[in-house]
């Protein structure tokens, strides 16, 4: 398994969280998951690894949210929102990092340390 991290160098908690990584001197790809969307498959991956329902890693505070007419109260199934975050990754939480098929959220950006 590869190690990366789901990106975005427009985002603070995000660049730092990548400087972490790099100053421990990990070798990881770097996603910029905003181009390269993932899939609903790494999405169920991740939050499998990281413990967490689908809903947890939503960025409900972005407008799309509310432009799509989403609330965290609705019912929908892990699935249904694995695929609304697959068709919109703006609304994924940032970053996202997996070291040796460990997974951790960048938030804060020293979280990602338990990973090495």
């Amino acid at each position: 398994m590869h190690n990366f991290i789901w990106h975005n160098p427009r985002c603070s908690k995000s660049r730092q969280t990548l400087q972490l990584i790099q100053d421990a001197g990990i070798d990881i790809d770097i996603v910029e998951y905003l181009s390269i969307a993932p899939t609903v498959e790494q999405l169920g991956a991740a939050c499998q690894g990281l413990g967490l329902k689908p809903s947890a890693i939503i960025r409900s505070k972005e407008e799309q949210f509310k432009t799509l007419g989403l609330s965290l109260k609705d019912e929908r199934s892990d699935e249904q929102w694995l695929s609304i975050l697959a068709d919109n990754p703006k609304l994924i939480e940032r970053p996202i990092v997996c070291i040796n098929g460990r997974y951790a959220l960048g938030r804060p950006p020293e979280n990602v340390q338990e990973l090495f």
